[in-house]
């Protein structure tokens, strides 16, 4: 069974229920008998494990591994024929 916190809206008085998911929530506060209501937390998201990260991806999903560089068209030919033409 889930713990749920309630606040008053009257005394700011903060208390706590144990109870079912089902069951309907507490309206009166057990001090002052004001309106009370349920208080919502954010629940923390803790990542375990590999998978979150961008260095963590997997080989070949999309991007391109370290061994598949691609050329652009006519750059590789032009530093050979140039490095050709100095040196001769």
């Amino acid at each position: 069974m889930p713990i749920y916190e309630y606040e008053c809206s009257i005394c700011d008085f903060r208390f706590e229920r144990k109870q079912k998911f089902d069951e309907e929530p507490v309206a009166m506060c057990p001090n002052c008998q004001g309106k009370a209501r349920r208080v919502i937390h954010s629940v923390p998201i803790i990542f375990k494990g590999s998978g979150f990260y961008i260095t963590d991806s997997r080989k070949g999903s999309g991007i391109e591994s370290k061994g598949s560089k691609k050329e652009l068209p006519g750059k590789g030919k032009q530093k050979g024929k140039q490095k050709g033409k100095e040196a001769v």
